[in-house]
């Protein structure tokens, strides 16, 4: 009996009793205003009474079709208002039929007054419990902590305004900013629109704002980045509001999230074509190595969705390879999913898994790539990127692999650093067995540093901004190209349907980012003041570290493709035979721990520059 008094069933029951009641007072108060009270005409009185049924019936009919009983009242709107309206205008109409067809004669009086009345009392009776939440709320002011400005003043900011008068909720929006002009001095849901994103800083005193929500999920990114910068320039806190999809389900308030290092991009949505990936390696087994890294894991959760026929992680690192297995093996228990433990230079470890398995796609991301850290051990990034490498193109080329992909980087670009020099080395190997090899299509993509990943410079800093400072950057002027994982993996998987043999794919990264400008930035998503309350310090350029990154030389060229994010840099003229000889005895050296590997990397790759800083 319980759960039934709870039940929508019992909601729409009750709606429809008082709706009756509603019908039946609403007569006798149109009669009783019509007429004294005590002296209505008995037939007008009998002719009410006797059409009570048909009333009945005809109200809960109509109501039904306008679907008023399966509405949320608590956040009604005006939408519902003229619902309600509309709704009894059509029952009065019913009603005048009726009693035209069956001869009832009433006072031509009582048919307006009875609708005034009647569409008053369902009126009533539907937002009476959000004029009770209002109550409420005006009762609970002394709980409000937090002073909220809302940037965005569309549909998204209304939502969130109207769920942030719940009783319970701690906050209240007390002002609303938008960028468009006509909306200043006009009000959302009860609250001010002030002005546009110049007048926040104002605005925030004046109104005595402690938080600022940012609900313009539709915007930008690039709009956002603005508007996100202005509002941390304020010192309060910043959140963002990213969709109100959920909020059918859940509380609006609860999607706000604190502003994150990929909001401060600025970079527009990534499409890519899906249904070609899902074509691609549907049915195929696919070998990743280095697929416990932050690359080869990304590529491994993007390609289970893919439904491979079998998915081969392989890396030298253990923990890192055991969390992606276990999480893959709990999200997707139908995928077919071996784990192997192994390191790329191991040639026969390399060839029993390709006998095993023979994979038909290979993500080749197993790599070396701190720079620093291989500027002080040159020949292990040989050993391990160029060597490595080697192994692979040899086995995928042997046992007729269909397609292999090399992740390269922008450091391979003009390299000033051992690590950008060996990844151009592997470019050029993939461009050499692209033209010997039959079977198999070779190609890399190209790319620069991916936001969140192992040894890179945002985790770098938000840990120094943690241990309170300072925040060290090499150079005030120092840029570099930003991509997400999941962004910088996609365009991956997209460009392998691209591959014919032998193409660098280059993926347009974006804009450079000023590293000292998202050194501030962050500083700021943190709530601290740049240089006041936490210090930058610059510290001077590493070793083979450039104040820029490229992503493409001069004369390789660049073609399109399909998706304008992806472009072609076109194979450079290589003497093959020359350039593999003079990569065994790279390999040998490193393998024998030479002093002089860097001077013997310069004469294989020609555009390498050895710098100390």
């Amino acid at each position: 009996m319980t759960d039934f008094l709870k039940s929508k069933n019992f909601r729409i029951f009750l709606l429809m009793i008082l709706d009756i009641i509603a019908v039946f007072l609403s007569s006798m108060a149109a009669l009783a205003l019509r007429f004294d009270i005590l002296s209505i005409p008995i037939e007008y009185l009998r002719g009410a009474v006797i059409s009570m049924p048909v009333y009945f019936v005809v109200t809960v009919l109509v109501l039904n079709i306008f679907r008023l009983y399966n509405r949320v009242w608590t956040y009604a709107s005006l939408s519902e208002f003229v619902a309600i309206i509309e709704s009894t205008l059509l029952i009065e109409v019913a009603f005048i039929c009726y009693h035209v067809f069956t001869n009832i004669d009433m006072p031509r009086s009582y048919y307006p007054l009875n609708l005034v009345i009647m569409t008053m009392m369902i009126i009533s009776i539907r937002f009476a419990k959000l004029a009770l939440k209002n109550v409420n709320n005006t009762k609970n002011i002394e709980k409000i902590t937090r002073h909220v400005m809302i940037v965005g003043a569309g549909a998204a900011a209304a939502i969130l305004i109207k769920d942030l008068k719940r009783a319970e909720s701690t906050a209240r929006a007390i002002c609303a900013i938008d960028d468009n002009p006509n909306k200043k001095n006009k009000y959302i849901m009860g609250v001010p629109i002030v002005g546009t994103r110049d007048d926040i800083s104002k605005s925030i005193k004046k109104y005595g704002v402690t938080e600022i929500i940012i609900a313009m999920p539709s915007v930008a990114p690039s709009v956002l980045r603005e508007v996100i910068s202005i509002c941390q320039e304020t010192g309060k806190p910043v959140k963002i509001l990213p969709s109100v999809a959920k909020s059918l389900t859940s509380s609006v308030e609860r999607e706000v999230r604190p502003v994150r290092y990929e909001d401060l991009l600025g970079r527009d949505a990534i499409n890519v074509d899906q249904d070609g990936i899902n074509d691609f390696l549907e049915n195929k087994t696919v070998l990743v190595t280095g697929g416990g890294g932050s690359i080869g894991s990304e590529l491994c959760r993007q390609i289970v969705k893919n439904r491979p026929k079998k998915l081969i992680i392989f890396d030298i690192y253990e923990n890192n390879t055991y969390e992606i297995q276990m999480e893959l093996e709990r999200h997707y228990p139908e995928v077919n999913i071996s784990t192997l433990i192994g390191s790329v230079r191991d040639f026969d470890r390399m060839e029993a898994m390709f006998k095993k398995y023979k994979p038909d796609v290979v993500y080749h991301a197993a790599a070396h790539k701190h720079v620093p850290l291989m500027e002080k051990s040159p020949n292990e990034a040989i050993k391990n990127n160029c060597l490595g490498t080697l192994n692979a193109v040899k086995l995928a080329d042997k046992y007729e692999v269909k397609n292999f992909i090399l992740i390269s980087t922008d450091k391979a670009v003009r390299p000033t650093n051992i690590m950008g020099a060996t990844k151009r080395i592997c470019e050029m190997l993939v461009q050499t067995y692209a033209k010997k090899s039959i079977k198999t299509r070779f190609a890399a993509v190209r790319f620069g540093n991916v936001l969140g990943s192992n040894g890179s410079v945002i985790p770098l800093f938000l840990k120094q901004i943690e241990e309170g400072g300072p925040v060290t950057v090499t150079h005030r002027d120092i840029t570099r190209f930003f991509m997400t994982i999941p962004e910088a993996v996609s365009l991956v998987l997209q460009a392998s349907l691209y591959a014919k043999g032998g193409e660098i794919f280059v993926l347009d990264m974006g804009k450079p980012v000023r590293i000292y400008e998202l050194a501030e930035n962050l500083i700021k998503m943190k709530g601290y003041r740049p240089n006041e309350d936490m210090k930058i310090e610059i510290v001077g350029l590493r070793p083979g570290e450039k104040l820029y990154e490229e992503v493409l030389m001069d004369e390789e060229g660049l073609d399109k493709t399909e998706n304008n994010m992806i472009f072609i840099g076109k194979p450079l003229k290589l003497d093959n035979e020359k350039f593999l000889l003079g990569l065994d005895a790279l390999i040998s050296e490193a393998l024998k721990n030479g002093n002089h590997i860097k001077e013997m990397t310069e004469e294989i790759c020609g555009t390498y520059t050895i710098t100390d800083n």
